[in-house]
């Protein structure tokens, strides 16, 4: 990403670890947000999670900051997700 680019998007959260960054990256997209990933290489490329190496910030357009962090905050239950078919009784 050249610096220019890197003007127009902010930083809206910080993890560690790729499966919940890739979640998070999901949940914001799914509301119509585009999202980048920047990241150490090494981290990803040898699994690595020590010293920051596997950290991966989620960075959304300048304008959507508000937004992505609103959305994030959010919690859902899981019987408030519109699942299709049937849940076990139990």
């Amino acid at each position: 990403m050249d610096s220019k680019a890197e003007e127009d998007w902010e930083v809206v959260v910080t993890e560690s670890g790729w499966w919940k960054a890739d979640l998070i990256k999901a949940r914001v997209e799914a509301e119509g947000i585009p999202v980048k990933l920047r990241y150490e290489a090494v981290g990803k490329i040898y699994g690595l999670t020590v010293d920051g190496l596997c950290q991966v910030e989620l960075l959304v357009p300048a304008g959507s900051v508000e937004k992505a962090r609103e959305i994030l905050s959010e919690s859902s239950e899981d019987e408030d997700l519109p699942w299709e078919g049937t849940k076990e009784e139990g």
